[in-house]
C-alpha cells in the first residue's frame, strides 16, 4: 500500500490557440476534479507567465487544490507544449482517462507520461 499516486504529463504538438486560452485552462482545472470524483478545496488559480527570454516563451499556469492533493497545468503556446500534474492520495488512478482528457483539450499529437507511487513507506499509525 502506498500513500498516493502522481501522474505527470508532457504534451507535444498542441494547438497554440488552445494552449493560449485562459478559459480553457480554467475549465480543465474545474472539470477534471469533478470527473475524477475529487473535491476542490479552492477555486483554481490562473496566472499568465511572461516570456523569460531564456527558454520559456510564456503561457498560462494554473493550479487547483483538492482534498486529495492538487492538479496543475502549465502551457507553452508558442512551443505547442503543456505540462500537467495530477497528484492524489487515492490509489488506482485512471491514467488513461486523464491522459486522454488533456490530449483532447489541447489537441496534443504526442504525450510523455511518468507515474510515481508516493509514500511507499507511509506509516500505518500516528506517531503521537
Amino acid at each position: 500500500m502506498n500513500f498516493g499516486e502522481h501522474l505527470t504529463i508532457d504534451g507535444y504538438g498542441g494547438k497554440e490557440e488552445l494552449l493560449d486560452n485562459k478559459n480553457l485552462v480554467l475549465s480543465c482545472l474545474n472539470e477534471l476534479p469533478n470527473l475524477l470524483g475529487m473535491r476542490q478545496l479552492s477555486e483554481p488559480m490562473i496566472f499568465h507567465a511572461e516570456d523569460n527570454e531564456i527558454k520559456d516563451p510564456g503561457g498560462w499556469t494554473g493550479v487547483v487544490v483538492i482534498a486529495e492533493s492538487h492538479i496543475s497545468v502549465h502551457t507553452f503556446p508558442k512551443r505547442g507544449f503543456v505540462t500537467a500534474d495530477v497528484y492524489t492520495c487515492r490509489n488506482n488512478m485512471d491514467t488513461d482517462f486523464i491522459v486522454n482528457f488533456f490530449k483532447d483539450k489541447f489537441a496534443l499529437k504526442d504525450i510523455e507520461t511518468n507515474f510515481i507511487k508516493r509514500g511507499t513507506r507511509y506509516p500505518t499509525n500516528n506517531t503521537s
